[in-house]
């Protein structure tokens, strides 16, 4: 069973993901907040899975949330899936940074916000990475170089990482590598694993910050 908690300031809208996500054998909704004020007790009593989460609200904003959250909690804490208004959203593109898995339009198809749901929970992406690399060639700003983190990289894990990063499917850089799928996947794994990245939508925000794309 999925553990969602919902935070958004919308009683309407939030009431009305509550009947979508409820309505499904294989999900739970376990808590609803209008902010995030109260977000860790709420992570602490509910234990979700996943929060979806407003990016925009009065008080704490869904950035702000997002980042007192991982934190907090670090590598237990729940993902994140946030909800915006517009398709290229500078506060999106911040709280990918700060740490969400991805973000999902307000007005998206039920099918797509639950499948979402699910490929947050599995640790798949939910944003295609040539989104999430739009939103940061719009709004995002170019850090340093990498450091030594990536140096802890083999030659055919930064392949792919730059694979990744231009928003190939495993499918697809396993064609242009030579490799299984399998093999790719376990190469993706270890780069997250080496750059302390949660997700695919991290890999892309890193390797744009560094330049790498």
């Amino acid at each position: 069973m999925i553990r969602v908690a919902l935070v958004d300031d919308q009683p309407l809208f939030r009431g009305g993901i509550a009947m979508i996500l409820s309505s499904q054998t294989d999900v739970e909704v376990v808590a609803q907040e209008s902010s995030a004020l109260n977000l860790a007790q709420m992570v602490r009593d509910a234990a979700p899975d996943l929060i979806l989460m407003d990016v925009r609200m009065p008080g704490i904003d869904g950035i702000t949330a997002t980042r007192q959250l991982l934190a907090e909690f670090g590598d237990a804490a729940p993902k994140v899936l946030v909800l915006t208004t517009f398709d290229v959203d500078e506060a999106a593109a911040r709280a990918i940074e700060a740490g969400a898995s991805g973000f999902v339009l307000k007005d998206a198809q039920p099918d797509f916000l639950l499948a979402s749901v699910r490929a947050v929970v599995d640790g798949g992406q939910v944003v295609a990475a040539s989104a999430t690399r739009q939103l940061f060639e719009r709004h995002g700003v170019r850090g340093s170089e990498p450091g030594p983190e990536y140096g802890a990289l083999t030659s055919r894990e930064r392949e792919i990482l730059q694979q990744a990063a231009k928003g190939l499917s495993n499918a697809e850089i396993a064609a242009a590598e030579f490799l299984s799928e399998a093999t790719v996947k376990t190469h993706i794994s270890r780069v997250l694993a080496k750059l302390a990245l949660r997700d695919r939508v991290q890999l892309v925000v890193y390797a744009y910050e560094h330049g790498l794309v």
